[in-house]
Parts: structure tokens; C-alpha cells; sequence
């Protein structure tokens, strides 16, 4: 029987999903003990994050279209509308953490926290758009379920408001038509002959690794 998009996904979860311990940090805020800086960590290194992961997408939207694989180039514009959003929902959150513009124009990124959105660069330049659907889609299950757990946490321990919360709330929510585009851009890649599973494990390995970076990386 011919495998189809749901096999190659849920193969790609089952393989990829993080293990236990794998980033402690979110622990430490969902039980309120981490420090307000590791908050404020996380907003501004967030600034650099999403306005790189934006380009990123784009680049592998317009790849994708160009290569004639439309339905990989609505996935990615759909993400790239994601960003816009995301970008936008930061602001609030990092008013909650006592930052101004001032403070977010001033921050120095570090490299532990920026070495996901730098591969990500080097996806979109180098690898075959619909690999990079599996990878990421796999990455972004994870990445829901710490933004769905430091939500809540922000508003039971820090007393942040449903604004300051927005930001991990807009990543918690399922996003339907995000879940169709992904099943639509990998059958196209099955149909078309262009994915390939170990590459696409690979990149997801490589994006997991450098998510559990960040999130280390902010760890006091």
C-alpha cells in the first residue's frame, strides 16, 4: 500500500518528538520558579526569532512556487502570515516584562537562542521546500505544547494578562488550516517524487536540537 501524507507525518512526530527533560526551562515557569529575566529573555530573543523565521518562510514560499509546487508555497505563506501575527502579539508581552523599544533595539541576541532560525536560513536556501514542511511540522507539536504550558503558567504564577499571553496563546491554538496545507504540500511532494524521508528526519532533528538550544540557553 502507498504511504501517504498522514503515515509520513505521523512517522515524522513518532521519531522526532522530544524526549523527557529535554528542556527544562519550561518546567521551571510552569511551576513559577523561574525568574522574570528568563521571561524577558525570551521576548526580545523572540524579536530576532520571528522576523528571520518570516524571511525564511518566504524564501521557501517563493522557492516552492517557482519549482511548481503551489500547494509547499501555501503552506509556507501561511506560515509567513503566522509571523506577522506572532510579531505583533510580542509587543504586549514584552511591556509585561518591563521592556521598552529601547531595551528591545539594544538587546544582543545570543547564539544559543539564534541557532534555530539560523538553520532554518539554511533550509530555505538549501533544502527541498516540502522536506522542510515535515520538519517543521514536527518541530511546531512541540513547540504548541510548551507555548500552551507557559500561558497558563504566566497567568496563574505572574500575573500576566490575556494580552501578555497572546503571544504563546496564538501558538497553542490548533490551527486547522495550517494542519491541511501541511497534508496538502507533503501528498503533492509524495505525488511529485521530491520528498525524501531521511533528509526531512534529519532536518527535523536538527531544528529539535537547536529548539531545546534556545530554551537551554534562557535557563538561569
Amino acid at each position: 500500500m502507498a504511504r501517504t501524507a498522514r503515515d509520513v507525518l505521523d512517522d515524522a512526530l513518532r521519531t522526532l518528538a522530544p524526549g523527557g527533560g529535554t528542556v527544562r526551562l519550561v518546567p521551571e515557569i510552569a511551576s513559577g520558579r523561574a525568574p522574570r529575566a528568563a521571561l524577558a529573555a525570551f521576548a526580545l530573543e523572540q524579536h530576532h526569532v520571528i522576523t528571520s523565521d518570516r524571511r525564511s518562510f518566504a524564501h521557501l514560499a517563493e522557492r516552492a512556487g517557482e519549482g511548481r509546487q503551489p500547494l509547499a508555497a501555501d503552506f509556507f505563506d501561511h506560515l509567513v502570515r503566522g509571523e506577522d501575527v506572532a510579531l505583533d502579539r510580542l509587543g504586549p508581552l514584552a511591556a509585561a516584562c518591563g521592556l521598552d523599544e529601547a531595551a528591545v533595539r539594544a538587546h544582543e541576541p545570543r547564539a544559543g537562542c539564534q541557532a534555530y532560525p539560523a538553520y532554518a536560513a539554511w533550509l530555505a536556501l538549501c533544502a527541498e521546500p516540502v522536506d522542510v514542511v515535515v520538519a517543521l511540522s514536527t518541530n511546531f507539536a512541540a513547540w504548541g505544547g510548551y507555548c500552551a504550558t507557559v500561558g497558563l503558567a504566566l497567568r496563574e504564577h505572574y500575573g500576566f494578562d490575556d494580552a501578555a499571553c497572546g503571544f504563546f496563546d496564538f501558538f497553542a491554538t490548533p490551527d486547522p488550516e495550517g494542519a491541511q496545507r501541511t497534508l496538502a504540500a507533503v501528498g503533492g511532494g509524495l505525488t511529485d517524487g521530491r520528498l525524501s524521508e531521511p533528509l526531512a528526519h534529519r532536518y527535523g532533528r536538527l531544528l529539535r536540537d537547536y529548539e531545546s538550544m534556545f530554551w537551554e540557553t534562557l535557563s538561569p
